[in-house]
């Protein structure tokens, strides 16, 4: 993956520094490292495996949207040669590695293009017309803020909220990365890695940083699949701009443009646009919300928890979904709970259930059913205690190991447990 500085963490990171200044910047950048590496250490990294495929793919979307939304201000005033190398660029990238994959075709594409523009003499916006490269590399130092338990009080809540966020982006990119390679990245080393980096580039006067997507992505269409690949590339973004700066301001947006559409047309999960009719309702409001939520605000973290948090939501609410069924043998009546009992289902429970029967017995069968927490023992304590209020003797059988032993220590009306 290739990690950087990111828009969503930037948002942060602006409200921090016009409060407190730059040097309270780099002091929570390196305790934003530190609890990554502790997320990382204690595996905390596995929650990623609560993020539902809508919500991915309301993510994927919602960034390629947003990478190719972001292109648009080039084209304000544009000449039509900008359009044309935009298209050329574009051409190349999709065409030439039907010739070959041995170099990437987005480098052919970048110096064709730049090639072009400056034997025209085409009048484009360049690289340089965008702001200035630096000149001299970082120095270490110690961020310039008071050692206090105050200066911690500051910084601690923005460290977690930027490890978390980066964490997420992170985490998500290495699925996405992991899906187009076919292969399993250890989640619990990203972590740890991300955090000692953002340590570091606290100390070297930097910001905090996570996995950027569309890097990432152009990173493995150009057959990057190692760290070897990341590596390289951080080391020769340092050539680019300390060896070959004043080569690089040349190069005409145009050129760059043509990238990042491809990276927004590869990002965007197109099959999710084709199957939205033919997958639950549920998961299509999920991913367009998650995309709403991203567009609104720009925060991909936070369309990310939403659309999680919905998606807990529905599930809690197709999970409350309770049957019960019944039939007689002789005097005595029983009844086939189906499903799983929680604090959402008791309601529909307990009114499953006829009180005022000219019966002697009634059997409870849990065979097919589970016990979850505090509320459903305390349903099933409730329908004993009516029953047994009109001279009803109650049985309960089929509960599951897990079930009879939250049963057992948490019921307190008079109840009759058969394994």
């Amino acid at each position: 993956m290739i990690s950087a500085a990111t828009g969503a963490m930037a948002l942060l990171m602006v409200t921090l520094v016009k409060d407190h200044g730059l040097q309270y910047l780099f002091a929570v950048t390196i305790v934003t490292g530190i609890v990554q590496i502790i997320f990382g250490v204690f595996k905390l990294s596995s929650f990623m495996k609560f993020v539902p495929k809508s919500v991915m793919s309301g993510f994927l979307n919602s960034l390629g949207i947003l990478v190719f939304t972001a292109q648009l201000p080039h084209f304000k005033n544009a000449t039509w040669q900008m359009y044309a190398l935009v298209a050329l660029g574009l051409a190349i990238i999709y065409l030439f590695p039907r010739i070959t994959t041995a170099v990437p075709s987005t480098l052919i594409s970048i110096i064709i293009v730049t090639s072009i523009a400056l034997m025209s003499g085409l009048q484009l916006k360049t690289v340089g017309d965008m702001g200035s490269l630096p000149k001299e590399l970082p120095f270490f130092s110690i961020p310039d803020v008071p050692f206090t338990l105050e200066t911690l009080a500051i910084i601690l809540p923005y460290s977690v909220m930027l490890a978390v966020i980066g964490l997420l982006e992170s985490l998500l990119t290495a699925s996405v990365l992991d899906d187009m390679t076919h292969t399993e990245s250890n989640k619990h080393k990203e972590a740890r890695g991300q955090g000692i980096a953002n340590v570091v580039a606290g100390f070297f006067g930097g910001m905090a940083g996570c996995a950027m997507i569309g890097q990432s992505v152009i990173n493995i269409k150009s057959g990057g699949r190692g760290r070897l690949s990341t590596f390289v590339a951080g080391g020769f973004l340092i050539v680019l701009l300390f060896v070959l700066g004043d080569y690089v301001v040349h190069i005409p947006m145009a050129a760059l443009v043509a990238v990042m559409i491809m990276v927004s047309i590869g990002t965007f999960d197109w099959n999710s646009v084709a199957t939205i009719h033919k997958v639950p309702k549920g998961n299509a409001f999920i991913m367009i919300v998650t995309v709403v939520i991203v567009l609104i605000t720009h925060n991909l973290g936070l369309g990310v928890i939403i659309g999680t948090i919905i998606s807990a939501v529905l599930f809690a609410f197709n999970m409350a979904k309770i049957h019960v069924k019944h039939l007689y043998i002789e005097n005595k009546k029983i009844y086939e709970i189906h499903g799983q009992l929680f604090f959402a289902s008791t309601a529909e429970y307990i009114n499953a259930f006829s009180y005022n029967e000219d019966v002697k017995e009634i059997e409870m069968n849990f065979t097919n059913a589970h016990v979850w927490d505090d509320s459903a023992v305390a349903a099933i304590d409730k329908v004993i205690m009516k029953y047994e209020q009109n001279g009803v003797k109650v049985r309960i059988t089929g509960l599951n190991e897990r079930s009879s032993k939250l049963v057992a220590n948490l019921a307190t009306y008079n109840k009759r447990i058969a394994s």
